[in-house]
């Protein structure tokens, strides 16, 4: 080495800061690389990406390779740094000059700078960098491998596994709501909204949304025809729950579709008792406790849209249909034109609303933008009694975290309306 003249010297010495700056640049764009957009480019066949993949299966590797090529150039280039230095300025040099002088060149030209680049282009710094480690890395696996397992060696005595899957690509859901609250204008804010609910179907279970059993409209076969054939009549429901003398024993679910067809071919004198049993559906029952993303699946896998809620005793608890599940995702439906006139939700006066004691907290939290607690009662009049622990027989304040409640109205064994404000720095 000593034998070759300066100005070659020189030439090496700045091919090997070039090569440390390939291998350094090279580590940072294959691990920077967004694995979501790899696989995509896996699946469309990009032969870098590939490659690049193939890299990536087995991280222990590809970084042995790398810090073993980056460390090889950077001994080389510190033994010709001192053979110019010696030469040029002195052996006294070799000690107090060069490792300043030749720190600072390494850092800037093969460190700091190959990395700043890579890490904001990593596809253009690793896929091509990809077809000059996969043939290094055949070269050099002998040594590789030794060095691996030695090091993998030590890892695992510390419970890790650096020969596994290191780089994974698996998200928590709570990660996924990151992912998609951070995507910008790549979703609109629409569908963006709709994903987290389908992710928040997880948290959320039948109870959320069903229609409780004091609200359920249904037929009683107790009741005489005329009785039932005004209920037939007056209702804007589609399905409507028949049941007798109690709505705990509920015979059928009678679709008005069949009514129809009944009428038009047998006349409105032909309904019966008897008849109107006949033209109901058997009823889908299913347990109160079952999670919104499962019961959409079985809502699909049955084929029904609406389901009788009943608890672990038996009981009625209410219904829930697809529609109500389905606005969990999409948002509230006006499907009638009384809509307006039954509005649960009413502005009042600035963070102030008028709020039907029935309505559902989730439905609270997700129209206002609240962040009622949702661990406990599911409507504003169970959070209320359960706050109060009775039901007033006078017009009450109180608050609940930032939160103000003032009843307004009061039955005989429920709140019926409540005025609730979001206090804020100013309120």
């Amino acid at each position: 080495m000593n034998d070759l003249s300066t100005p070659i010297l020189f030439g090496i010495l700045a091919f090997l800061i070039v090569l440390s700056g390939f291998f350094s640049s090279s580590e940072t764009g294959m691990l920077s690389l967004n694995r979501y957009r790899l696989k995509h480019l896996v699946k469309n066949k990009n032969r870098a990406a590939i490659q690049a993949s193939k890299l990536l299966d087995r991280p222990d590797r590809l970084i042995g390779v790398i810090l073993i090529g980056n460390n090889f150039v950077n001994i080389m280039a510190t033994v010709i740094a001192g053979i110019l230095t010696a030469r040029l300025i002195g052996e006294w040099a070799t000690v107090w000059l060069l490792p300043i002088v030749l720190t600072i060149v390494i850092l800037i030209f093969a460190e700091v700078t190959p990395k700043s680049v890579a890490a904001v282009y990593p596809e253009k710094i690793a896929f091509p960098a990809s077809f000059i480690l996969a043939p290094l890395l055949l070269l050099l696996l002998p040594m590789v491998w030794m060095i691996n397992v030695i090091s993998n060696g030590i890892a695992r005595l510390f419970g890790l596994d650096p020969a596994g899957s290191a780089l994974t690509d698996h998200l928590r859901p709570e990660e996924l709501r990151t992912v998609v609250d951070e995507a910008g204008d790549l979703i609109p804010d629409q569908h963006q909204g709709m994903l987290l609910n389908v992710l928040d179907l997880e948290k959320a279970s039948v109870e959320d949304i069903l229609v409780p059993r004091n609200d359920i409209l249904g037929i009683d076969l107790e009741n005489d025809i005329d009785t039932i054939i005004d209920v037939i009549q007056s209702t804007e429901y589609t399905r409507i729950p028949v049941y007798e003398g109690d709505i705990n024993t509920i015979v059928g679910v009678l679709h008005q579709r069949n009514v129809a067809k009944f009428l038009k071919s047998e006349g409105s004198t032909a309904i019966t008792h008897a008849a109107i049993k006949q033209l109901a559906s058997e009823p889908y029952f299913i347990p109160e406790s079952t999670p919104l993303s499962t019961q959409l699946l079985n809502f699909q896998k049955e084929k029904q849209r609406m389901a009788i809620v009943v608890d672990e005793y038996g009981d009625v608890m209410g219904l829930a249909t697809l529609v109500d599940l389905l606005e969990q995702i999409v948002g509230d439906f006006a499907t009638d034109a009384s809509t307006e006139e039954n509005q649960e939700i009413i502005k009042y006066s600035g963070n102030s609303y008028l709020i039907d004691a029935s309505a559902s907290i989730r439905d609270i939290n997700r129209n206002l933008s609240w962040e009622l607690p949702t661990d406990g009662p599911k409507t504003l009049n169970g959070i209320i009694i359960e706050y109060l622990e009775n039901i007033p027989d006078a017009i009450v304040s109180f608050e609940i975290d930032n939160y103000r409640f003032e009843i307004k109205e009061i039955g005989e064994t429920r709140i019926d309306k409540a005025l609730v404000h979001q206090k804020t720095n100013e309120s």
